[in-house]
């Protein structure tokens, strides 16, 4: 396979790597708004530097803000595209590349990682075959540990749409069933800089679903202990944690504390599920299986982050056909 990728940030730059070490891939072209990065990285990986869109697959790792321009570009081309969350900020945007691939037959597949972890899988896989029970209760932690820069922060989305996106997506794919009310709340304990972007560091939710199961969401941008990312699910005849590994960045007060080092950030915690996301998008593009994360997923993840934001900003519940389109 001939393979483009645009952008060559942090996470642009592992895909190259999976990429260019992948056996599909015989020939990678990368493309970058920096020339000279794109020269270096190309260089360090026998790659070469030119159309990303010239090609039998491209991904699309650059900055949010350029995202559905360049999937519905790759609509029209007929060129299958990955494309890192989210589709967008907004929902007509979105919108706009769903339509755009159901029209086109386009294979569009977005970056939900934790769809490949182990340990999600293994969760997902007790949960559906029966060895938990009667789930009865969910609760997940995304806690950073450290803010991001903060030119990032006004044109994130906020936290709700940039960083529990993933567990609302997770939440979607582990149990099967849908959100239909959110109650959230957020608070600024650290940089002023969340505040003045409309944006708060610190968040929790309350999440029902739709067979009356309760959700809890718990995120932080200032998590110094390490990298804590986790899911836990309780039902009657049992209950199994994701992410409770011996990395988490946990110390128990009883005197327990994990063997190893704690996760430094998101990379490296899901190093093994990036690659494995990025070799189910290509045996998709190749036509060798249907895609494992479509737009329409994104999509619902997209409602529940707005519902979510806008229970934030107005103080009381939110029901999903009050955002759903």
């Amino acid at each position: 396979m001939r393979v483009g990728l645009l952008g060559l940030g942090r996470i642009g730059a592992f895909h190259a790597a999976t990429l260019a070490a992948h056996p599909w891939v015989e020939e990678l072209v990368v493309a970058d708004a920096d020339a000279a990065r794109a020269e270096e990285i190309a260089a360090r990986l026998g790659a070469g530097v030119g159309d990303a869109f010239d090609a039998d697959a491209v991904v699309i790792a650059t900055p949010t803000a350029g995202h559905a321009e360049l999937l519905l570009r790759a609509c029209e081309l007929g060129v299958p595209a990955f494309c890192e969350k989210p589709v967008a900020i907004g929902v007509e945007d979105t919108l706009r590349v769903l339509k755009a691939a159901g029209q086109s037959g386009t294979v569009v597949h977005i970056g939900f990682q934790r769809r490949f972890d182990a340990g999600y899988a293994a969760a997902r896989a007790a949960l559906r075959g029966g060895g938990l029970g009667t789930l009865h209760r969910v609760h997940l932690v995304t806690a950073d540990p450290r803010p991001p820069a903060a030119g990032y922060v006004p044109a994130s989305g906020g936290i709700f749409r940039d960083c529990h996106i993933h567990d609302f997506d997770i939440l979607r794919w582990v149990t099967g069933r849908e959100v239909e009310t959110v109650y959230a709340a957020g608070a600024n304990r650290g940089a002023a800089f969340f505040a003045e972007a409309g944006d708060v560091d610190t968040s929790a939710a309350l999440l029902i679903l739709d067979d009356g199961t309760l959700v809890t969401v718990q995120g932080s941008r200032y998590n110094g202990a390490g990298y804590d990312v986790r899911m836990e699910l309780a039902g009657t005849m049992g209950t199994q944690v994701a992410g409770l590994d011996r990395r988490v960045p946990l110390t128990s007060a009883e005197g327990w504390q994990p063997p190893g080092e704690p996760w430094p950030d998101f990379a490296v915690r899901f190093e093994a599920a990036y690659v494995a996301e990025m070799g189910a998008f290509l045996a998709a593009a190749r036509g060798e299986r249907e895609s494992p994360c479509t737009v329409d997923d994104a999509l619902a993840a997209l409602y529940v982050a707005e519902a979510a934001e806008l229970s934030r900003r107005e103080g009381r519940p939110v029901r999903m056909a009050e955002v759903t389109k």
